[in-house]
């Protein structure tokens, strides 16, 4: 099945039903179906777009970009979802790189669209949302390049169905980019829809159940461990635009909200709120993300009354393992661990030539698909990408992690991330954790930087409290106790903010060009201290 009769048949079964409330706006079952119909005839028979077009859209969660979500996926269009944070050369080299020939954007982003659309050479149409149903105007985005309103394509007639198979894209995703360029992953309807199914088993949703999310639909999750997984379960779902710790829990309460999707610092933020005597009086039981500091997993538990299912995976192999289902005694998951394989994929540690290592030894996490299309489906117009990421055989993922006796795997670190010490490989990740335990630190980013006895030495660049201070040596000091000897920094870098990508993930590669800068201090130098 595609995405397109997948949801038609949501809607046969749950009709005028809510499928789902975005930023106070709710839409049924039914019309989500219908809008879905109407919206994809503008954009074929209305604009031209032809399945296997990809069409970009820059836009916040809201219930019109669900609707172009859904027209794009019935009607064959393979849509590129934006990180709205993107901008200049970042915009260009997405927009460019997927050879969009078309793009949905809310109107607050397309000023920075019309900066970019010179060097977009394929781009024939933009198509403006204007959330406040405003007119005030638009910038020009050159010759060639063809500007609708988003009402205005929504037509009264069904589209004519496309000859889609189930193998046929759905929609380009990016990566992160972190050590390169930013690459395209091309996930498949089966491959979203088997996420979707998955997730669903996993979690145990069913037709009570209101799932939250403050997720944007630029990434995977909200996506396909959120939306599409409601409205499998016959459930509803809850999108926000932003998450506020202060109000989380009312939320939940106002809503009815029964499971949310997290990550690892949206549960901390959870956690350092005052607590109340009505900390646990909500309707939510359920948890689903990755990754909870294992120190607060089961004090979260029992302070919110909620039970957390963990998973491995990203955009490309998503749910390679998962921790603790719904539905299973809790003696099923170690926490910790990232837990054992879901069945989606196989699953192997292996060393440098690609061997597999026995259990207890640690390696790159290397994944195949299972029958039944888990995998993404290769790195849009990246040949010889999509060639290394699946030498073998195998997708090999650049994680590095170990998997014990009974399976159970535990993700140490990315590998570009690990510094080479002495022979000794330190997780950046870890230095990382123990750094921010600091109650002056905010946050820290380890990287090697070379050493003048070969290999690397540790450089934490750290970024500390609004007005907190502390010195070098007593940093030091908290990392001594904390880490191998080998482990702790030679040396600290402060500074007033981590560089980042469009998607807020740490640009390492840039701190490691960079490296010792004026006003790095030498561990060495400063105490002739060596270790």
């Amino acid at each position: 099945m595609t995405l397109g009769p997948w949801l038609r048949a949501c809607a046969e079964r749950h009709g005028d039903r809510e499928a789902m409330e975005v930023m106070g706006e709710a839409k049924s079952y039914a019309g989500l179906d219908g809008d879905a119909d109407c919206l994809a005839t503008g954009l074929t028979a209305g604009i031209g777009l032809a399945p296997g077009d990809r069409a970009a859209v820059i836009m916040r969660n809201s219930l019109a970009c669900v609707d172009t979500w859904f027209a794009m996926a019935r009607s064959g269009i393979v849509d590129v979802p934006v990180n709205v944070a993107q901008r200049g050369d970042g915009l260009a080299y997405v927009l460019g790189q997927s050879r969009s020939q078309a793009v949905v954007c809310d109107i607050e982003f397309a000023d920075r669209l019309a900066e970019v659309t010179p060097e977009l050479s394929e781009l024939r149409h933009v198509i403006l949302h204007r959330p406040d149903g405003g007119d005030s105007g638009a910038p020009s985005f050159g010759p060639g390049v063809a500007v609708h309103e988003l009402p205005s394509l929504y037509a009264d007639t069904a589209p004519r169905p496309p000859a889609l198979e189930a193998t046929d894209i759905a929609v380009i995703l990016y990566t992160s980019g972190t050590t390169g360029p930013p690459k395209g992953a091309m996930l498949s309807h089966a491959a979203n829809l088997r996420l979707t199914r998955h997730t669903r088993r996993l979690m145990g949703y069913g037709p009570d159940d209101v799932l939250y999310t403050a997720f944007p639909l630029f990434h995977i999750n909200a996506r396909y461990t959120t939306v599409t997984v409601a409205m499998e379960a016959g459930a509803r779902c809850v999108l926000e635009q932003r998450f506020s710790a202060g109000g989380f829990w009312d939320t939940c309460r106002a809503k009815g909200v029964t499971a949310f999707n997290y990550m690892g610092a949206l549960l901390m933020m959870l956690w350092k709120q005052p607590a109340r005597p009505d900390d646990a009086d909500h309707p939510v039981r359920r948890g689903f993300g990755a990754p909870c500091p294992p120190d607060i997993w089961e004090p979260f538990e029992e302070r919110f009354d909620v039970r957390l299912t963990e998973v491995y995976g990203s955009t490309e192999v998503p749910i390679v393992t998962q921790n603790g289902m719904a539905d299973v005694d809790l003696a099923d998951r170690r926490i910790g661990t990232a837990g054992r394989p879901s069945g989606l994929y196989g699953m192997r540690i292996v060393d440098e030539s690609g061997k597999e290592v026995p259990p207890g030894l640690a390696g790159e996490i290397v994944v195949r698909s299972q029958p039944g299309n888990a995998t993404f489906s290769g790195y849009y117009d990246m040949a010889e990408a999509t060639a290394e990421a699946w030498r073998g055989g195998w997708f090999h993922t650049g994680d590095r992690g170990v998997v014990d006796a009974d399976g159970y795997l535990t993700f140490i670190d990315r590998m570009k991330d690990c510094v080479r010490r002495r022979g000794e490989n330190i997780s950046s990740w870890e230095v990382e954790q123990a750094i921010a335990r600091h109650p002056a630190v905010l946050e820290a980013a380890v990287v090697g930087v070379p050493s003048e006895l070969s290999e690397e030495e540790v450089l934490a660049c750290v970024v500390l409290k609004p007005d907190r201070t502390v010195g070098e040596e007593e940093l030091i000091e908290h990392c001594t106790g904390r880490m191998a000897h080998f482990a702790v920094p030679r040396y600290i870098r402060w500074m007033d903010e981590l560089p980042r990508n469009a998607s807020e993930r740490v640009q390492k590669f840039q701190l490691r060009a960079e490296g010792l800068t004026p006003g790095t201090w030498d561990r060495l130098a400063e105490t002739g201290v060596r270790r």
